[in-house]
Formats: structure tokens, C-alpha cells, sequence
């Protein structure tokens, strides 16, 4: 996960532009009142530019975010964004004063986590920062909708004033070890130049089940309290990309 991003993180927030986060932090917000009604404190793992966190803490929470990139700490920094600390860590490694009500990580980045050993050292690591009966909720790409529907081939392009990015995305499935390998190959054209530059980077996307998720709840002192259909709630299939688990600490 190291190298995720570097390339194009100063392209980020341009990228997604069109993603909704209104409605997926104020369905995450919905969870949280649901699930641990009186929580304050929110960690974030995986807060790329703090887009998700400006809407929570506009909804009265306080939200420290933890993100390897230093470039997307760094532009989450400067958008001054009033009771929100982004922090540079490794979401499998860290260590903070103080604990959360909740920890959240959204935009499936828990998906980055390949094998079961950062895996576990994340939940851990989650756990031991949580308060007691904290709520761990986060999303991930369901194994099910991968091996039917099988990821396409797509393209997004996006532009500004100054530049036009286009970004291709191809994917390998490596069906023995639950993971896809998604190839991206990003042009960044220069409007006023007309100069491109094209930079190529590959993120490997676990996939999980829902009894998957049990196990790793278990075997790191959590009990899954709900899973589903990230914003919409429903019950998870076939067709179902992104599903949302919510875990309670023991």
C-alpha cells in the first residue's frame, strides 16, 4: 500500500470530484447515532485529503485521521478544517495518546490490506485505541460480486481550468488468494501546453466475505454487530461491490 497514490495525490481531490461524500458521511454519521449514540471522538483510517472528515466534524464530531500518504496529509492540512487533526501513520502500525469512540475507514481502504497479517495488526491496533463498546465501521469489496459480476475494464476523466486527467483502470484476478489487482494507467494533460504525462501504478483490492469478517472480528476482540450495503443499508449479494460492517469492541 506503500506506494499507492504517490504519483497522483496532488490529483486527488480533481479524481473525485463527482464522489459524493455529503451523503456518505451522513450515512456514516446515521450508523454512528445508531450504533454508539453518545460518541464524540471519531478515528479515521485512510483520510486521504479529509473530505469525508470536514463533513463529520461540521456534524459535531471531533475526527483524528491517520493516512500514509504525506502529500494527502499535507493537502488535508491545508484546508484548515476546524476540529480535525490528519496525522502521517501506517493504519497496521500505530500508536496514539488517548482513545475513540468509533474508528471509521471508508472509500474501501481496509481493502488495501492484503494479507492477514497487516489485517490483524490493524484491528488490533483499532481495538486497543477504541473505548469500551467503541463501534469499528468500515467497508470493503464483497467476494461474492467479484467472482460473478468480475471487475470491467473502466475509464474516468476529469478536469480544470489547468489540466485534464484520465485514468484507466484494468484488473488480474488472483482468485487463490482473494485479491485484484486493479492497473492504473493515469495521463495528465496540460490544457494550456498541451504536454501529457502518464504514470502507471498497481493496487492490489482484497476482497472479503461476510464470514471472513467474523473471524477477524473474533480473533481481535470485536463481535460483528451489522453488515450491509454501504448507503443504502440493504441485505448484501451478488451484486453488492461495497459492503459496510460494523463492529462492536468486547
Amino acid at each position: 500500500m506503500k506506494k499507492n497514490f504517490e504519483k497522483y495525490s496532488k490529483y486527488y481531490d480533481l479524481l473525485y470530484k463527482d464522489k459524493n461524500y455529503q451523503n456518505e458521511s451522513d450515512y456514516v454519521a446515521g450508523l454512528i447515532k445508531k450504533h454508539n449514540a453518545q460518541a464524540k471522538k471519531i478515528l479515521e483510517l485512510g483520510c486521504g485529503t479529509g473530505n469525508h472528515a470536514a463533513i463529520l466534524c461540521q456534524s459535531g464530531y471531533s475526527v483524528t485521521g491517520l493516512e500514509r500518504s504525506a502529500d494527502m496529509v499535507s493537502l488535508a492540512a491545508q484546508k484548515n478544517i476546524s476540529n480535525f487533526e490528519p496525522k502521517v501513520a501506517d493504519i497496521t502500525d500505530f500508536e496514539l495518546n488517548g482513545k475513540f469512540d468509533v474508528a471509521v475507514s471508508l472509500f474501501h481502504v481496509l481493502s488495501y490490506l492484503t494479507d492477514n497479517k497487516n489485517l490483524l495488526s490493524c484491528f488490533t491496533a483499532v481495538n486497543r485505541h477504541l473505548n469500551k463498546e467503541g463501534i469499528f465501521i468500515f467497508d470493503v469489496w464483497y467476494s461474492p460480486a467479484v467472482y460473478v459480476q468480475r471487475p470491467e475494464t473502466r475509464v474516468k476523466r476529469m478536469s480544470n481550468d489547468e489540466i485534464e486527467v484520465t485514468r484507466i483502470a484494468e484488473s488480474d484476478i488472483h482468485y487463490n488468494l482473494n485479491v485484484v489487482d486493479v492497473n492504473y494507467e493515469i495521463i495528465i494533460k496540460d490544457k494550456k501546453s498541451g504536454v501529457a504525462e502518464v504514470h502507471n501504478e498497481k493496487h492490489p483490492m482484497r476482497h472479503f466475505s461476510v464470514p471472513e469478517i467474523e473471524l477477524l472480528a473474533a480473533a481481535t476482540n470485536f463481535t460483528l454487530i451489522k453488515s450491509e450495503e454501504f448507503g443504502t443499508g440493504n441485505t448484501p449479494g451478488s451484486d453488492t461491490w461495497g459492503v459496510c460492517f460494523v463492529l462492536q469492541k468486547k
